[in-house]
C-alpha cells in the first residue's frame, strides 16, 4: 500500500488512455489542466509584505509599550500591546532622534507607521515613523506610585541597608525550581564555595498569586536557624513576567527579613521595587551568587596578603639582623666574639645546671618536711586534744564566774560604805537633826552672823522639809 504522501498533487494520464484519471464518467468533457506554481518561502513572504504594505500603508495604533530595547545600530525595538493582543514594532534611528521623549516600558502611546513583514523571521511588525505619549501605562503608573509611597516610608533609605556577612555559612534562595536562575546560582556556588550550606525555598515567580508565594517564602526563610544571607530573584523576562517583584507584599517581606537580602531579578537593565528595598541589588542571579562568594574570597585574599606581608617582614628583619651581625662580627673590637660567646654559653649552662640542682635539693627538702608534718599530723589525736580544751574551757568559765561574783560583792560593799559616808556628810542630814540655813532674800549668800542683816530685812530660811520667809524685827 503506497503512502499518502507518495501520491502526486496531480496524477498523469494512464498510458493508452486518452483521458485523465479521475474522470467522472464516460462522455464527460475533460477539464482544463491548471498549471501548478510552487512559491519559495521568500517569495511568499515578499508577496505577504507587499499586500500588507499596500493595504496598511499608514496606520495609527494606540497601546502600551513593553520590551523596549535600543540596539547598537541606534534602532529601537518594542512591543505595543493592549488587553487583547500585542504587536511587535521598530522605530529606526532617524525617527527615534526626532522624538521629544524616550520610549520606555509602561508608557501608553499612539504610534503612526506602516505594517510590514520582517522577512528573516516571517513576523509582521509596525515600522513606526512617529510616536506620541498618551499618558503612563497602568503597570508603570502602579510601579511609580508604589515606589513613591515606599520611599516616603523610608524603605529605600541607605541607612537601613545591612552589610553582607563576611563568611556566610547558610545561604538561602527564594526562586522557582523550573527556571535557569537556580541552576546558575547553584553552579556558581558549587564551583567557588563548595562548603556552603544552601537552603532553597521554591516559589512561583510570575503569574497570579506569585507575589504572595514569594512573600511567604521570604518569611519562612527568615525562621531558618543560622541563616546568614538570602537571595531573592529570577531570570529575565518582560515587565509582566517580572511584575511579582513590584508588588508591595514582596517589598515589605524583604524589608522585614531578619537577615541581609540580595535582589537578583532579571537582567542588568531590569529594575524592580525589590531592588530598591533589598540590602544589595545584583544585576543577575549568577551575579548574586558571585557577590556572596566575593565576600568570602575577599576575606581569604586579605588573610593571604597579611600572611605574605608578615612573612616578608619577618624575612626582612632576619636578613637585616644577619647583615648587622656580620658587620659587627667583622669589627676589630669584636674579634674572638664567637669564642667568648661560647664561653658565656658554657657558663650559662653550668649556672643552669647548678640552678636546677639547687631547685631539686630545695624541692627534696620541702618534700621531707612535708612528710614529717604528715606523720605529726597523723599522730595528733584531735578528739583528745579537743576534750582537754573543753575541760580547760569549763574550768576557766567556772573560775571566771566566781571571780565575777566576788568582784560584784566587793563593789556592792564599797558602794554601800560610800553611800553611808555620803549620807553622813550630807547637809540634808544636818537639817534633819533640827538645824536650818538662813539666806538673804535673793538667796545669793548665807547669813552667818546677826551683824550681816539689819532690822526689817527679808530672809529665807531653809528647813529639812520646806522653806520659810522671815523678816528681821530685832537683833540680839
Amino acid at each position: 500500500m503506497s503512502d499518502l504522501f507518495d501520491l502526486p498533487f496531480e496524477e498523469d494520464d494512464e498510458p493508452g488512455d486518452g483521458r485523465p484519471s479521475g474522470v467522472p464518467g464516460e462522455g464527460a468533457s475533460p477539464p482544463l489542466a491548471r498549471p501548478r506554481r510552487v512559491l519559495s518561502v521568500t517569495e511568499l513572504t515578499v508577496r505577504i509584505r507587499d499586500l500588507l504594505e499596500g493595504e496598511l500603508f499608514e496606520v495609527w495604533v494606540e497601546g502600551e509599550l513593553s520590551n523596549c530595547r535600543t540596539w547598537n545600530t541606534g534602532h529601537l525595538s518594542f512591543t505595543l500591546k493592549d488587553a487583547g493582543a500585542q504587536l511587535r514594532g521598530v522605530i529606526f534611528r532617524a525617527a527615534l532622534r526626532a522624538l521629544r521623549f524616550k520610549p520606555a516600558d509602561g508608557l501608553h502611546v499612539v504610534a503612526r507607521g506602516r505594517i510590514s513583514v520582517y522577512e528573516p523571521k516571517g513576523e509582521y511588525q509596525l515600522v513606526c515613523e512617529h510616536m506620541e505619549p498618551q499618558g503612563l501605562g497602568a503597570l508603570q503608573l502602579a510601579f511609580d506610585q508604589l515606589k513613591a509611597r515606599l520611599q516616603r516610608e523610608g524603605l529605600f533609605d541607605p541607612a537601613r541597608k545591612r552589610p553582607l556577612p563576611l563568611l556566610p555559612r547558610i545561604i538561602g534562595i527564594v526562586t522557582s525550581l523550573d527556571g535557569a536562575a537556580i541552576r546558575d546560582m547553584l553552579k556558581v556556588l558549587g564551583r567557588r564555595y563548595p562548603g556552603a550550606h544552601v537552603v532553597i525555598r521554591p516559589a512561583r515567580v510570575q503569574g497570579d498569586g506569585a507575589a504572595q508565594e514569594i512573600a511567604r517564602a521570604i518569611r519562612l526563610m527568615g525562621r531558618v536557624r543560622g541563616l546568614d544571607v538570602l537571595i531573592v530573584g529570577r531570570g529575565g523576562g518582560s515587565i509582566e513576567d517580572l511584575w511579582a517583584f513590584n508588588e508591595e507584599a514582596v517589598a515589605r517581606a524583604i524589608a522585614a527579613a531578619p537577615v541581609p537580602v540580595i535582589s537578583a531579578v532579571g537582567h542588568e537593565t531590569d529594575v524592580t521595587i525589590a531592588d530598591f528595598v533589598a540590602d544589595v541589588r545584583a544585576p543577575t542571579p549568577s551575579a548574586a551568587a558571585e557577590i556572596v562568594v566575593a565576600r568570602r574570597d575577599e576575606f581569604h585574599d586579605r588573610v593571604d596578603r597579611l600572611r605574605d606581608r608578615l612573612a616578608a617582614a619577618a624575612r626582612g628583619r632576619i636578613h637585616a639582623g644577619s647583615r648587622r651581625l656580620h658587620t659587627l662580627a667583622g669589627r676589630p673590637a669584636l674579634a674572638g666574639f664567637r669564642g667568648r660567646l661560647a664561653l658565656r654559653g658554657r657558663h650559662v649552662a653550668e649556672l643552669a645546671h647548678a640552678l636546677a640542682r639547687a631547685a631539686a635539693l630545695t624541692v627534696a627538702g620541702g618534700r621531707r618536711r612535708l612528710q614529717l608534718l604528715e606523720r605529726q599530723l597523723a599522730a595528733f589525736d584531735a578528739g583528745r586534744r579537743l576534750a582537754a580544751l573543753r575541760t580547760r574551757l569549763t574550768t576557766a568559765d567556772g573560775r571566771l564566774a566566781a571571780a565575777a561574783r566576788r568582784a560584784h560583792y566587793r563593789a556592792d560593799a564599797r558602794l554601800r560604805e560610800s553611800a553611808g559616808r555620803l549620807e553622813t556628810l550630807s547637809p540634808l542630814a544636818v537639817l534633819a537633826r533640827g538645824y536650818a540655813v538662813c539666806w538673804t532674800a535673793d538667796r545669793r549668800r548665807i547669813v552667818r552672823a546677826a551683824a550681816d542683816v539689819a532690822v526689817g530685812d527679808a530672809l529665807r530660811v531653809t528647813l529639812a522639809d520646806g522653806e520659810l520667809g522671815c523678816e528681821v524685827r530685832s537683833k540680839a
